[in-house]
């Protein structure tokens, strides 16, 4: 059962960065499967391993287009991705020291990040990326 759905309420209208989008919310879907079926410890390593690497990936793509079409809130968005990847990389250090409650915390964060950046911070580059040729 998926915690989240793709929608188009969660679209940028941006494909490369929709795909990325989709994966992200692919992990963050997994570990709540994996909760429900009461798996979660036994996934979290690999899954934070890979939110990481994916999310440093996805990150560095849309921080190209900014730079390629100067997007004019790319310092403020920026910004935001500093901090959630710190969110992520905290995470992922309570869970390497044994932290027995990080399954919940991933998924508030996990959450959060679809709830606030995509929909609200993401959103807003929709219109000034709607004419150009944005790679992933």
């Amino acid at each position: 059962m998926a915690l989240i759905e793709w929608g188009t309420d969660l679209s940028v209208e941006v494909p490369a960065f929709d795909e990325q989008h989709k994966k992200l919310i692919d992990l963050l879907n997994q570990l709540h499967d994996a909760m429900l079926q009461r798996r979660g410890r036994e996934v979290m390593g690999p899954l934070l391993d890979e939110l990481l690497s994916y999310t440093n990936y996805h990150f560095a793509a849309e921080e190209r287009a900014f730079d390629r079409f100067q997007y004019p809130e790319c310092a403020k968005h920026m910004e935001e991705h500093r901090k959630l990847l710190a969110t992520a990389q905290e995470l992922k250090a309570k869970h390497d020291a044994g932290s027995l409650a990080i399954t919940v915390e991933v998924m508030d964060f996990l959450k959060k990040w679809v709830a606030e950046h995509i929909r609200k911070c993401d959103k807003l580059y929709t219109a000034f990326f709607a004419d150009k040729a944005v790679e992933g």
